[in-house]
C-alpha cells in the first residue's frame, strides 16, 4: 500500500525534448486560460463601478489645477453620489466593456502563460517546489506578454472612464470607436500609452503571484501534504486577498503614472514628467491617490477571480487514482 502522499502524485505530463534536453508540455495549459478569464469578467462586472472612481482619483491633480475641467470628489461615497447625479447609475459603468474585455484577456492570458511557464520548469511533477525567485521569473514573463497584448484595451478603459457630463466633452462611445479614434489621432503611440509605468507594473504581478504561491507552500507544507492538494475555498480566499493587498501597497503608485499619461485630458511629456509634477505639486501622497477604492475593488476582486479560476481548475482536474 502506498503512502497517502505516494498516492497523491500527479500522473506525469506527456512531454516532447528539445535540444537542451528538457521537457515541454504538449498540452498547453488552455484550462487555465478558460479558468481565468471567466475569474476576471465576473469580479469586474461586479466591482466596475469603484474601478472607474479609482481612475478619476488618479488623474485629479486638486481643486487648484486650471489646467482642465473635471470634477473633484472629497471621498469614495461622494464620488457615487456625484457620478449619479451627473449620469445616472450607467454613468457608474462608463468603460465596461473595455474594462471587462481587458480584465478577461488580462486574467486568462496571465494564467495561461504562468501555469504553462510553470509546468515546464516543474517538468511535469506539480509537487516540485520552484521557490520564490522561479515564481517571480515566471510571474515576470506571464505579466510582460500579458501587458503587450492588452496595453490598447486598458487605454480605452481609461479614456471611457475619463468621460464626464460636460457638455461637448464626450467623444469616445464604445470600445471600438474609442481604440479607432486613438489610432486615428495618435497613432500605435497612442494606443501604447502607459506601456513604460505598465512594464514597472508587472512587478505588481509578480509580487503577487510569488505570495500566493509561497502562502500556498508554506500551508502544504505546514499540514504535511503535496504541493498541488486542492484547498478549499476560504483558504483560496485568504491567500489571493492577502497577496494582492500586499502588492497593492508596494507598486501602487505605477498605475497613478499610467493613468496620468493616458488621461485625454492632459498632455505630459513622459514618465520623468509626471513624477516631476506629482511630486512638486502634490507631494508623496499625490502617488497614493485613489489607494483607498483601489484597495477596497482589488481586495474582493481578486478573491472572486482566484476563487472562480481554482473552482473550476479543482472540476476540471481529474481525481486521483487511490491505492
Amino acid at each position: 500500500m502506498e503512502s497517502k502522499a505516494q498516492s497523491q502524485r500527479p500522473r506525469p505530463i506527456t512531454t516532447t525534448t528539445n535540444n537542451q534536453g528538457r521537457g515541454f508540455p504538449t498540452n498547453l495549459q488552455l484550462e487555465h486560460m478558460a479558468a481565468g478569464v471567466t475569474g476576471g469578467v465576473v469580479s469586474s462586472i461586479v466591482l466596475h463601478p469603484l474601478d472607474l472612481i479609482k481612475v478619476r482619483f488618479q488623474v485629479d491633480e486638486g481643486p487648484g489645477n486650471k489646467g482642465t475641467t473635471r470634477p473633484h470628489y472629497t471621498g469614495v461615497m461622494h464620488a457615487f453620489r456625484s457620478i449619479v447625479q451627473a449620469d445616472g447609475w450607467k454613468g457608474l459603468y462608463r468603460g465596461v466593456t473595455p474594462n471587462v474585455t481587458g480584465a478577461g484577456l488580462s486574467w486568462g492570458l496571465y494564467f495561461f502563460f504562468y501555469n504553462t511557464s510553470k509546468t515546464w520548469m516543474q517538468e511535469g511533477d506539480k509537487t516540485k517546489n520552484l521557490g520564490p525567485a522561479r515564481h517571480l521569473v515566471i510571474a515576470s514573463f506571464a505579466g510582460l506578454a500579458t501587458l503587450t497584448l492588452t496595453n490598447p484595451i486598458w487605454v480605452s478603459k481609461t479614456r471611457m472612464c475619463l468621460q464626464y457630463s460636460t457638455p461637448g466633452k464626450v467623444h469616445f462611445v464604445g470600445m471600438w470607436e474609442t481604440l479607432g479614434n486613438v489610432y486615428r489621432f495618435e497613432g500605435v503611440r497612442g494606443l501604447y500609452r502607459g506601456f513604460l509605468p505598465g512594464i514597472f507594473g508587472i512587478s505588481h504581478g509578480a509580487l503577487q503571484f510569488m505570495a500566493y504561491e509561497e502562502m500556498k507552500t508554506l500551508y502544504n507544507k505546514h499540514r504535511n501534504q503535496p504541493l498541488d492538494t486542492r484547498l478549499s475555498s476560504s483558504e483560496y480566499l485568504t491567500f489571493a486577498a492577502l497577496s494582492k493587498m500586499f502588492a497593492a501597497a508596494v507598486t501602487y503608485p505605477y498605475q497613478v503614472v499610467r493613468s496620468r499619461l493616458q488621461d485625454q485630458h492632459r498632455s505630459y511629456n513622459g514618465v520623468m514628467d509626471v513624477l516631476k509634477q506629482i511630486w512638486v505639486y502634490e507631494s508623496l501622497h499625490g502617488f497614493y491617490k485613489g489607494l483607498w477604492p483601489n484597495l477596497i475593488r482589488v481586495t474582493p476582486a481578486c478573491a472572486i477571480t482566484f476563487l472562480i479560476y481554482e473552482t473550476i481548475i479543482t472540476m476540471l482536474t481529474p481525481p486521483r487514482p487511490i491505492s
